[in-house]
């Protein structure tokens, strides 16, 4: 560790102004590589996953400490530059650092802000035909200078999804079904990541209950050659499925029709669930308490409290029935106040944590008298033991 650090101490000094650290010591590292500059008086960081990047500022201080750290636990190479030579730090396999320098021929170009263009997985530059006819790409895929916001909201969403899979093996196939998926641009979206980005086997299906839309969609899939995609005219509360379903996508998905959703989703066993309920009617129409009737008592309070406490509920039924679930903050393409996406991951859990999640449903459901359909179908296919609390 003395070698190393006296070896980074020789090759570091106040005029470099760039850093990258790469070849990391094992495949499972969170990062690819580092890139440091030095910007004004700090430095900024850039770490790089496969997809993404996140960012860091650093005093001179906390960088020496933080080159030494990583030097002994993630990398294997270190390559600096200054207005003179580039310093060159590589570690063996024994943990033994090496330093060269030489002069340096190209340079890389200098930072001068701390405001990094930010590496989105949709990239800019890439054609993506959905994004050309949505109106955000150029032909040439360059996005709109009016469309930057729409741009980041359809790659939030991708993030939201890469979160969950990006750990799936490559060989990994997956079966998605999109209620409610109306003209489809996110389900456009979708599958061109899991296929041209994730390198993903899918067979994905949209279901609407506009033939004029199914058939639209049905010709844009084709234009694309999607060839694993296809629209289906029909109910979400009727609809069968012959092959195992991996994925649940509904996005705005009215009042209980999102119920029906998810209901199918635990039905069938869904790995993953990602849903954006909206019109959350039914509980508002339902609720009444004594002893908090000053939620109820102001219209606009009473329906803000009924959306929130049906996404709790089908939220804790969630649980109840062996899924991880989180809410998150999920502005779309419309601007829609409706803004909490439900993210629920089949996950291992114990008949404890899934009793104690149904009895936070039913104390909720009793304090509002409330008898919301998700619990009602649940109940009724014996997904739930209502009766054990």
């Amino acid at each position: 560790m003395n070698d190393l650090i006296t070896t980074v101490e020789a090759c570091f000094n106040q005029k470099i102004y760039k850093i990258i650290l790469s070849k990391p010591r094992s495949k499972t590292s969170d990062y690819k590589k580092i890139v440091i500059s030095h910007i004004k008086e700090a430095y900024h960081l850039e770490k790089f996953t496969a997809t993404q990047v996140f960012n860091e500022n650093l005093s001179t201080g906390q960088l020496s400490e933080f080159l030494n750290q990583s030097l002994k636990h993630d990398f294997l190479q270190y390559n600096a530059w200054d207005d003179q030579f580039e310093y060159i730090i590589q570690i063996s396999k024994k943990g033994k650092p090496s330093m060269t320098r030489k002069a340096v021929k190209e340079a890389p170009a200098k930072a001068n802000t701390h405001n990094r263009k930010k590496n989105y997985i949709l990239q800019e530059g890439v054609v993506i035909a959905p994004l050309v006819d949505m109106g955000i790409f150029t032909k040439e895929g360059k996005v709109v200078k009016t469309m930057y916001d729409k741009f980041r909201q359809i790659n939030r969403f991708v993030e939201i999804i890469d979160d969950e899979i990006k750990n799936l093996a490559p060989e990994a196939e997956l079966n998605v079904i999109d209620f409610g998926c109306g003209k489809s641009y996110l389900t456009f979206i979708l599958y061109y990541y899991l296929t041209e980005i994730k390198n993903i086997k899918v067979r994905m299906v949209g279901l609407d209950l506009k033939s004029d839309v199914i058939d639209q969609c049905n010709a844009s899939a084709q234009k694309y050659g999607y060839d694993n995609l296809t629209f289906e005219l029909g109910n979400i509360d009727a609809y069968q499925t012959s092959f195992p379903v991996d994925m649940i996508i509904t996005l705005h998905a009215c009042d209980t029709a999102t119920d029906f959703a998810l209901y199918n989703a635990i039905k069938w066993n869904a790995k993953l669930i990602f849903s954006v309920p909206c019109c959350q009617h039914e509980l508002n129409a339902q609720m009444e308490t004594a002893e908090l009737s000053l939620l109820t008592k102001y219209g606009i309070i009473k329906e803000r409290t009924a959306a929130l406490i049906t996404d709790a509920i089908r939220s804790g039924l969630l649980e109840a029935c062996g899924y991880k679930v989180q809410l998150l903050e999920f502005v779309d393409l419309a601007h829609t106040p409706k803004n909490i996406l439900i993210r629920a991951k089949k996950t291992p859990s114990t008949e404890k944590r899934k009793a104690q999640a149904l009895a936070e449903v039913k104390t909720t459901m009793q304090a509002f008298s409330l008898k919301p359909t998700l619990f009602q179908l649940l109940e009724t296919d014996k997904l739930i033991n209502s009766n054990k609390n």
